[in-house]
């Protein structure tokens, strides 16, 4: 079970060690949309942990007690079926929230693809806040609003496109996830294994493969590594994403 560590309690000392000061996920989150005195706040109420590469974060069906930022690094969420496949149903970076709207327990499981930080807020602490800190509760519904797009976009992923638009699709979107880490035009990191691309998709790593090949063999793409991806020709993989390949 993840340990996290509370901030100093003394008013002198949590000056020194305000991380919201150096946050490189600030500007990327909820965080920036309130005033330093509420920012003050809500860093009272963190608490913050390191993850390593597959820990886990949240576990289905247990009690939903928390709430989190990530600050740093990437996250799968993800559900199992009763046969034991594995739905991956988003992927997580530095700006992101998780875990608000849930009931009384979290209905999926969360787990760390890389290294990674989060901040971690007791929920009834972080509502509270919410409900004194209208910027806060706008900047929510304005995340909430993006996440709901992202849902309709995902049906559609999974409904009506081909394996071909379906990692074309991926490729295009992923850099706009990820905004902590800019890269080169048309680079991609990779922080997700095959299997994750796959699950995330609902095709097989074999598919999935095969269609990287295809890709690279077109010259649409270049294989870096195996967690690196450059797109040499943009206008051909939007052909193929919107189903005019």
């Amino acid at each position: 079970m993840l340990e996290f560590k509370a901030l100093p309690t003394g008013c002198a000392e949590r000056r020194r060690s305000n991380a919201c000061d150096v946050c490189g996920a600030r500007a990327l989150s909820v965080c920036a949309s309130i005033a330093d005195d509420d920012l003050a706040r809500l860093d009272s109420i963190a608490e913050r942990q390191s993850l390593v590469t597959g820990d886990t974060l949240i576990r289905a069906d247990d009690p939903a007690r928390h709430v989190f930022n990530i600050t740093s690094g990437s996250i799968r969420v993800y559900k199992l079926l009763a046969d034991g496949r594995r739905q991956i149903t988003g992927f997580l970076f530095a700006g992101d929230f998780l875990g608000l709207a849930t009931g009384d327990t979290y209905a999926f499981s969360a787990e760390a693809m890389e290294p990674a930080t989060v901040c971690r807020f007791r929920k009834t602490e972080y509502r509270t806040l919410i409900r004194e800190t209208p910027a806060l509760e706008s900047a929510l519904l304005s995340r909430a609003h993006h996440e709901l797009l992202a849902a309709q976009n995902q049906i559609l992923l999974l409904g009506r496109k081909t394996a071909l638009e379906r990692v074309a699709t991926f490729l295009l979107d992923l850099p706009s996830h990820d905004p902590a880490r800019p890269s080169p035009q048309g680079h991609i990191h990779l922080p997700m294994t095959r299997g994750e691309i796959a699950d995330y998709l609902g095709l097989t790593i074999e598919t999935v493969s095969r269609t990287l090949t295809r890709l690279k063999t077109q010259g649409v793409i270049r294989l870096v590594s195996l967690t690196e991806i450059q797109i040499d020709k943009p206008d051909a993989l939007l052909a193929l994403a919107e189903g005019n390949g």
